[in-house]
């Protein structure tokens, strides 16, 4: 069935048979103190503000039984899959895979690398574990969607300006329509939530394109 949601920079026109939801590393790492994101000097509150908006739109998504993919950044315990470049940028006081409140850092299967329990996954809900910024990157992410007919996406978790858009541009590549959940993902800085937007709907929705939870919902349901 095809649906027009209102969005920007025009109208989402969408094949609700061919419709899936990812959500972005919605992690403990990244949204609770003693976290990666707190290591860095971030206020961990403007992503932990969007929990109940993510979870409508998971509910959502769940009721009309579509399917739903989580992502978690994280690395193997060994790091053989972290990039020195990457473990060394930025002056955090923990380092990825070094001992923290959360367990190791941003390293699969320590407390910090799960999804926050409020989003927890579903029985049935696939998660994604990617070494990169992108779910795309070094994931078995672009199969699993084919194998699921999905070629259109709802995006939402964290962040906006790095994983979020990474992926949406990755998804554009490779031929997916995505759009963000402007409500259901953050920043830790307020104004590059704000600067990705627009880039992302710029020059006729170049990347994708933006709406509200309830808009999206009220659309397709």
């Amino acid at each position: 069935m095809t649906r027009r949601i209102p969005a920007e920079p025009f109208p989402f026109v969408v094949d609700t048979a061919a419709l899936g939801l990812v959500v972005i590393d919605m992690q403990r790492d990244f949204l609770e103190a003693g976290g990666f994101g707190s290591s860095l000097g971030n206020d961990t509150r403007p992503l932990r503000a969007i929990i109940p908006t993510v979870r409508r739109l998971l509910d959502g998504f769940r009721v009309l039984g579509r399917p739903v993919i989580h992502t978690r950044e994280c690395h193997r315990p060994d790091l053989s899959d972290c990039p020195g470049a990457k473990r060394s940028r930025g002056r955090p006081c923990l380092r990825i895979g070094d001992l923290g409140p959360l367990g190791r850092v941003l390293v699969a299967g320590e407390p910090g690398s799960e999804i926050v329990p409020e989003l927890a996954p579903r029985p049935g809900e696939s998660v994604i574990d990617k070494p990169g910024k992108g779910a795309f990157c070094r994931t078995g992410l672009d199969d699993l969607l084919r194998r699921l007919g999905v070629r259109q996406l709802v995006v939402a978790g964290v962040t906006t300006e790095v994983c979020v858009q990474t992926t949406m541009r990755e998804a554009n590549d490779r031929g997916y329509e995505c759009l963000l959940a402007a409500d259901a993902t953050a920043s830790y800085v307020p104004g590059f939530k704000t600067a990705t937007l627009s880039m992302i709907t710029a020059q006729g929705a170049i990347v994708g394109w933006t709406a509200l939870t309830g808009t999206i919902l009220g659309a397709l349901q």
